[in-house]
């Protein structure tokens, strides 16, 4: 089983459990493989791990937060996922961006990844 179907497969048992929580603060792996070839991308399964883990969100919760290094999986994309599940359930704010490092000689920024923030 690849890290990510474990974290599935940890957040079904937190479910089940009826535990719930105040926060969630997610940096999952881009990509993973598991030892029967299970394959794991961001990209394809993002949806589902933040529709699980609005489960566990108490009645009052009070952020969200999914950071990434995924190439091609844009700030936008995290923001309306947090839109589309945790907004719509709770209200409170989306907010996204890219995550960068300054460059001190150019004045640039090296693009890093990405962050997406759902907040009240």
């Amino acid at each position: 089983m690849c890290e990510m179907s474990r974290r599935l497969a940890a957040c079904q048992r937190e479910i089940r459990r009826g535990n719930r929580y105040d926060a969630v603060i997610m940096d999952p792996p881009s990509y993973g493989r598991g030892p029967n070839g299970e394959v794991w991308k961001l990209e394809e399964r993002l949806f589902e791990l933040v529709e699980l883990c609005v489960q566990l969100l108490s009645d009052t919760p009070l952020f969200f937060v999914i950071n990434s290094y995924t190439t091609g999986l844009a700030p936008s994309c995290m923001g309306y996922i947090l839109g589309s599940l945790v907004q719509k359930s709770f209200g409170g704010t989306v907010e996204f961006d890219e995550l960068g490092l300054p460059v001190a000689e150019s004045g640039l920024v090296l693009p890093c990844g990405s962050t997406a923030l759902w907040h009240l």
